[in-house]
Formats: C-alpha cells, structure tokens, sequence
C-alpha cells in the first residue's frame, strides 16, 4: 500500500484561501504530504512558493504561462505527477479553496486499501450552496444521466492510486472533465459521502454560465453515447410524423378534416419529419468523426507551463 500522499490541486488568484489551506493539510496529515499546486494563470495573486515552506511542507508550484480553466489545470497537474513520482505515492486531487476539507481526506485514501479499488471519489452529503445552485446541480445530474445513460454524483475531489492516475493521464478526456473522465476510465471506482466545507476566504469565481460549460463538458466526454441517444430519439420523432402524416391523408380521405385543417397538420409534420432526419444524419456523421480522437504525448503538458518553483521543508 503507499504511503505517500501528493494533493494536487488548481489556484486561480486565491493566495489566501491556499495558503491556509496548506496549514491545515500540515495539521491534519502530516508533514510527509507533497503539495503540486497548479498556478493557473494568475496575474494579481499568483501563488508564491514560499506559501507551501511556511506550512512545513515540501512541493512544488507549477505555474502555467496562460488561464487554461480548472479542469485542464487539474490535468496539467496530475501529468506533472506521472512524469515525476513513482508507483509508491497516492495522488489527492482537491480545489484549493477549503471547500474539500483536509479532515475529509483521511476517510478517502482509507477506500485505496482494498486492492480492489483504484479511486475513491467523494460524494457530497451536504453543500453550502445557493438554493439556485442546488436546482442546477439537479437538472445537471438528471439531464447527465438521460443523455449519457451513466450517474455522476461527484466532483474533483478523489484519492487515486499512482496506476489509476497514469491510466488517467493517458486518456485526452482528462483535459474536459476530471470527474466524467473518471466514468469512462472503466477504473474501480469506490464511492465516499462527505461533507462540503465553506470557502476559506474569499468569492467564488464560478459563474451560472461557467457552471453550465462544465455541465456540458461532462457530455462531451461520452459524446458518441449522446448523439446515439439524440439520434434514436429523432429517429422516433420523424417516424412518428410520418405516422401522423398517414392519420392526416386518411382522415382527408374519409372526410373528417375541415377545411384548412389537412394542409396545415399536413405542413408541420412534413417540416418536423425533414428537420429530425437531416438531425439524424448529422448526428450519425459527427458519430463517425468523435471515433477519430486524437492521442496526447505524455510530455504534452508542458507547453503549458512558464515554470515550476520547487518548495523545501523547514
């Protein structure tokens, strides 16, 4: 079982929230614990290394030429990982506000000891969340599960075992969404409720807008299952008006349509029936082309970053 702990998490123009966030991963698990904090992009508060040594920790800041968005942050992150750290660590991956509680990670890296799980993710019992927050979450989950046909109940925060992690890392999903890439990864995947903790300081910086591209993000990464699922339903949709366009001419036949009533029924399901298969065949086609991904190098993560500031324990 391994025993060293790497917690690598995003900061985005957070220096305040991060920096106790490394005082209380100090308190609660030791000081063996390697931070890789992934500075993405920040201009007015870029993290500074020495935030990790005042801790009483070793790590390191690897800090991104441009904002490339917290997932791709993540990614980046867990890369840096592979390419640096061998089987005998466990990886962490948390959001650096205080949201995921350092206490919170003791009961996931307790899952990695079966040898029959490879990631322990963790589930939310509790949010300290807006009430418009919590409806989007569950038209998120509900229209997630419809297109995609899989559940999704939780977010980044995960301990995996070194192998999960490089399996992870090879996979171009991971660069579009952690969680969803996790599904689709066919890992052993053991589910862990927690609770979410309030921000340490400061605000949010994810907006309505922003939540929902990370919705439809999770989609993309199971793209071929959704336009399959949207397809079939269009198909549905163009035989039923073909269906109805027969009950239309029958009817006209026998008499029972008034005047005006054929033409105009007759119209609009010609136009639903054209518009579903044209649909149909789009989707069948960009089928087709999502089976064409391309392949990452290992190394590739490193376009992304200006430079890596190396922490040394005290």
């Amino acid at each position: 079982m391994a025993t060293r702990k790497l917690v690598v998490m995003p900061v985005y123009e957070d220096v305040e929230a991060s920096t106790r966030l490394f005082r209380e991963l100090a308190r609660t698990q030791g000081a063996d614990t390697y931070i890789v904090a992934v500075d993405d992009g920040s201009v007015r508060q870029p993290l500074d290394v020495a935030a990790i040594a005042a801790a009483g920790l070793d790590g390191v800041v690897v800090r991104l030429r441009r904002n490339v968005g917290h997932q791709r942050a993540i990614a980046i992150g867990l890369s840096y990982v592979v390419e640096h750290f061998g089987d005998d660590a466990m990886v962490i991956v948390m959001d650096s506000d205080g949201e995921d509680t350092p206490e919170s990670i003791t009961e996931l890296v307790a899952g990695l000891s079966s040898p029959d799980i490879d990631v322990v993710v963790g589930a939310r019992k509790s949010r300290v969340e807006s009430v418009k927050f919590k409806v989007f979450y569950v038209v998120y989950k509900t229209l997630f599960s419809l297109l995609s046909g899989r559940k999704i109940s939780f977010g980044n925060f995960m301990a995996a075992k070194m192998p999960a992690v490089r399996r992870l890392a090879s996979m171009q999903e991971l660069w579009t969404h952690v969680a969803a890439c996790v599904l689709g990864s066919k890992l052993r995947v053991q589910s862990c409720s927690l609770d979410r903790g309030p921000r340490y300081a400061g605000k949010s910086k994810m907006n309505f807008v922003g939540l929902a591209l990370h919705g439809f993000r999770a989609l993309m990464v199971f793209a071929e299952d959704v336009l399959v699922r949207v397809g079939i339903a269009c198909t549905l949709v163009a035989a039923l008006s073909v269906v109805g366009g027969i009950t239309a001419m029958v009817l006209k036949t026998l008499g029972f349509a008034t005047p005006g009533w054929f033409s105009l029924a007759f119209g609009i399901l010609l136009l639903v029936f054209l518009q579903t298969a044209a649909l149909t065949l789009i989707i069948l086609m960009l089928s087709g082309m999502m089976r064409g991904g391309g392949v990452l190098s290992p190394s590739g993560y490193r376009e992304f970053v200006a430079e890596v500031l190396y922490a040394r324990e005290r």
